[in-house]
C-alpha cells in the first residue's frame, strides 16, 4: 500500500491550485472558434502536433488528449511531475494549464510562456477539441 503521506510537496500544491482555479474556470470557459483556435495554435506547433498520424515532436502529441490521463502517452519522455500526476486533461484544466504552465504545475518542461488571452484560449481548446473525438 502506498504510504499516503510520502507525497510530492509540489504536484500536490500544482494539484491544489489547479483544483482551485477549475472551479472558477468550469463556468466561464467560452465555447471558442476552431477555425481561430487553429491560427492560436501555430505556436505550439513548434513543438507539439495535434494530429494522429504525426506523433511526438518536443512536446507529446496532442492527439485525442481531452479525456487522457497526463503524462501517459507512449513513446514521449514526460518530466516526472507530469509522470506522477493523476488527473485526466479536460478543457477546463486544459485552460488553467494554458494560463501558465510552469504555475500550473512547477517542474514541468514545456518552455511555453503560456497564452494569456481567454478567447484565443478558448479558440485553441476548441480546436483541440476537433482531434479528441
Amino acid at each position: 500500500m502506498r504510504n499516503l503521506l510520502a507525497v510530492d510537496v509540489p504536484v500536490v500544491l500544482a494539484l491544489l491550485w489547479s483544483a482551485c482555479c477549475s472551479l472558477q474556470v468550469m463556468a466561464e470557459l467560452p465555447a471558442g472558434d476552431a477555425a481561430r483556435g487553429e491560427r492560436v495554435f501555430w505556436q505550439c506547433r513548434t513543438c507539439h502536433y495535434p494530429e494522429q498520424s504525426v506523433g511526438h515532436n518536443n512536446g507529446p502529441s496532442l492527439w485525442n488528449i481531452f479525456g487522457q490521463r497526463v503524462g501517459s502517452q507512449p513513446g514521449f519522455d514526460y518530466s516526472a511531475v507530469l509522470r506522477q500526476a493523476d488527473f485526466t486533461w479536460t478543457p477546463e484544466l486544459m485552460d488553467v494549464w494554458l494560463q501558465d504552465p510552469a504555475r500550473f504545475m512547477t517542474g514541468n518542461m514545456m518552455m511555453s510562456r503560456g497564452v494569456s488571452d481567454a478567447g484565443d484560449r478558448a479558440d485553441l481548446i476548441a480546436y483541440l477539441k476537433l482531434f479528441s473525438q
